[in-house]
């Protein structure tokens, strides 16, 4: 295909009525606009403007082909302005990846966004699986834990806080752990990533390390008597009764304010996971992502700590 350029130079010279106000438009010089028009004439054989010293006039050809570069001008400036639009004001779909146990947190997160835009889109993809980013066309994402090798930059959310948990029905029939050790003989539910197989015990175990308030760490290995892919699961069925479950103080607040749940060993601390925000690129990116990453990095910002 020949330069579109000569073709929308042409059109804007036109449109202008003399090559220096066109060039004034385009920001280029009058000789740059007068040598274009030039070499389009040669280029296609003939003449399209007759030029005197106080007129532009079209030919019989330019005539004819002005119609069709006027169309190209103002597709040109469509697509500028819908770039434009991308860039300033938040529109269309937004795609946001994010597990299972955060799908309730992009929701209030997002909220007033949505209100403010009406234009703007929400897909939300809730999956524990590590979905390929670009083949999901995914706008953002959020990852918990340590990142595999990727081209996708990551900003730090937040630290998310863990806590062992258990019902009241459950601790009243157990019997609440006044230390560590009091652990073992407990009932524990876990993760299924998170347990691994012990040919010296009949339950799959998995590693809990905590932390006195002197700075002391003590690692246990239980056995967990249940396991769950599902982060939801394991904190339904820890409200339930069914055992101790290590979670996420931002998945269980809800539940520790209801009474849901009671935080077993409140004094001893555990390992925090880092919350990573996961974008295509280092730049400001469209207004979409830009409104979106500033309202997750707020929420997640402002989450009280478990200690309050």
């Amino acid at each position: 295909m020949n330069d579109l350029k000569s073709y929308a130079v042409f059109a804007e010279v036109v449109a202008s009525g003399s090559m220096s106000a066109a060039a004034r438009r385009l920001g280029l010089t009058p000789s740059a606009v007068s040598q274009i028009i030039s070499g389009l004439e040669r280029q296609a054989g003939v003449t399209l403007l007759r030029r005197s010293t106080r007129r532009l006039a079209l030919t019989e050809a330019g005539e004819r082909c002005y119609p069709h570069c006027l169309r190209l001008l103002e597709a040109g400036g469509a697509a500028a302005a819908s770039l434009e639009q991308a860039r300033d004001a938040p529109g269309g779909e937004l795609r946001i990846a994010a597990p299972l146990g955060f799908g309730t947190h992009v929701a209030p997160a997002l909220a007033p966004v949505l209100a403010e835009w009406p234009q703007l889109r929400l897909s939300l993809i809730v999956d524990d699986a590590l979905i390929d980013l670009v083949e999901s066309r995914i706008d953002i994402a959020l990852r918990v834990g340590e990142l595999p090798d990727s081209r996708w930059v990551g900003r730090k959310l937040c630290d998310l806080e863990t806590l062992l948990c258990a019902s009241p029905a459950y601790l009243e029939r157990h019997g609440i752990p006044e230390s560590a050790a009091d652990l073992e003989r407990h009932h524990w539910l876990a993760l299924a990533r998170d347990v691994a197989a012990s040919a010296a015990a009949s339950l799959p175990t998995f590693s809990l390390e905590l932390t006195d308030g002197s700075g002391r760490r003590e690692r246990l290995t239980l056995p967990a008597r249940i396991t769950t892919s599902n982060q939801i699961a394991l904190r339904q069925m820890c409200e339930q009764g069914m055992g101790i479950a290590h979670l996420f103080h931002a998945d269980v607040r809800p539940a520790l304010e209801r009474g849901l749940l009671i935080r077993v060993l409140p004094k001893m601390r555990l390992p925090s996971h880092v919350l990573t925000l996961l974008t295509a690129g280092r730049g400001a990116g469209p207004a979409k992502v830009r409104v979106a990453v500033a309202a997750l990095k707020s929420y997640f910002s402002s989450r009280p700590p478990a200690s309050s």
